[in-house]
């Protein structure tokens, strides 16, 4: 069936069925600092915003390397996932930004624990090397998942 999104009214339509759109918020995770949502469920899939190594409690970015920013990261994504009761075996697709492409394995070791348990199926990914990320991330994650 075809989807169709309807800006003025804010949902999507799947042939003549509305899939209302509806804003997912924790303070589990860092809160949204500008014109998004930490996340958008949109009928059984729920689409997560890159979230960065700030601590939700704090506000700062999280002290260690590569490592210890991408557990916060699983972290933050993590609690905004339950909040709109999901969880880390839902996610079908994430997206991962690195700073720098030489931390992958490090990124990699820390992901695995989270989204690739052993007999779990792991999500597909995708991962690119960028030019800059917020707040002088070294990484920031963004999540499909089925809800």
């Amino acid at each position: 069936m075809p989807h169709c999104f309807c800006e003025a009214e804010g949902h999507y339509t799947r042939g003549m069925s509305l899939l209302p759109k509806a804003a997912i918020a924790t303070d589990r995770a860092p809160a949204a600092i500008g014109p998004y949502s930490q996340a958008v469920r949109v009928g059984d899939f729920l689409f997560t915003s890159g979230q960065v190594a700030l601590d939700p409690a704090t506000g700062q970015m999280v002290a260690g390397g590569i490592a210890e920013q991408t557990v916060r990261v699983l972290e933050n994504l993590k609690a905004v996932l339950e909040a709109a009761g999901a969880g880390l075996g839902q996610v079908f697709k994430t997206t991962v930004f690195l700073k720098d492409m030489n931390d992958f394995a490090a990124m990699n070791a820390v992901y695995g624990q989270y989204l690739a348990a052993e007999g779990a199926v792991a999500p597909a990914r995708s991962t690119v090397e960028v030019a800059r990320l917020p707040k002088d991330s070294l990484v920031e994650i963004e999540v499909i998942a089925a809800v």
